[in-house]
């Protein structure tokens, strides 16, 4: 067990309380695993535990996902469940899919007001790529959120529509020249209704841990593709993104 504080000032400290609720466990649980050194902490002067995010983050990617109806009742907490990961999903997931997920309910981004800092970004993936549509994605168990969203009338998806879920588990973009030629988007709701799809590409968005949280894509009604200049300014601005996230202090989100 470490008795001082990890090194960096973009790694948020923890109380104890605050660990539990993204462990997803009960307070005497995350007590049990701290006092045991399966987490890294440390005494505050008044004797308090903190805990680097890292340290939890980390722990989560060791972890099994494991499903509501499986945990012991004692230990959870009240964590949306769009923020648990789903048993047996319609759609392709990350190994750290858990972790992802408390990643993203600990932003408190889902569901939060628009934002200029991200309507900037995808107005200029729109402009420098030429796309009729742009979006910054967060993806839940659930849904695709749109955090942002330009040329694009709805807020939101069911997560098995997402081409985003497909960006997120790739090193590199996803690229889709023409959507309808495509056996994974072909029957796609968004490919064969409105806004009928042809064209995405989508860098993942990430959050300080490098857990992506969704993605930054643009979007055509036309099959195309994207020159190599245009794909590089697509990867900075979802660069530029997921620094704009992982800057921000975490906002646990509990159900009410």
């Amino acid at each position: 067990m470490k008795n001082h504080p990890l090194p960096g000032h973009d790694d948020p400290i923890l109380t104890t309380s605050e660990t539990a609720r993204l462990l997803g466990v009960a307070v005497s649980t995350a007590q049990l695993w701290i006092e045991s050194g399966t987490l890294d902490s440390w005494k505050t002067p008044g004797g308090h535990r903190r805990v680097r995010l890292s340290s939890v983050m980390r722990l989560l990617e060791r972890q099994p996902s494991r499903s509501r109806a499986d945990a012991d009742p004692a230990t959870l907490v009240s964590l949306p469940t769009e923020f648990l990961a789903a048993d047996d999903p319609d759609y392709p997931v990350p190994e750290n899919e858990a972790a992802r997920l408390q990643a993203l309910a600990a932003t408190g981004l889902v569901d939060s007001p628009a934002e200029h800092a991200f309507d900037r970004l995808t107005w200029l993936a729109a402009q420098v790529t030429g796309a009729s549509m742009a979006l910054l994605s967060l993806l839940t168990t659930k849904r695709q959120w749109f955090k942002s969203r330009l040329g694009l009338d709805t807020a939101e998806t069911p997560r098995e529509w997402a081409f985003c879920s497909h960006a997120i588990v790739q090193d590199n973009a996803l690229v889709v020249e023409d959507a309808s030629r495509d056996p994974r988007f072909r029957d796609n709701p968004l490919v064969t209704g409105h806004p009928f799809i042809r064209f995405y590409a989508g860098f993942a968005v990430t959050d300080r841990n490098q857990l992506p949280l969704g993605t930054l894509c643009v979007l055509d009604n036309k099959p195309r593709a994207l020159t190599e200049g245009q794909f590089q300014a697509l990867h900075e601005l979802s660069a530029l993104a997921s620094e704009e996230i992982s800057r921000r202090p975490i906002a646990l989100k509990t159900e009410k």
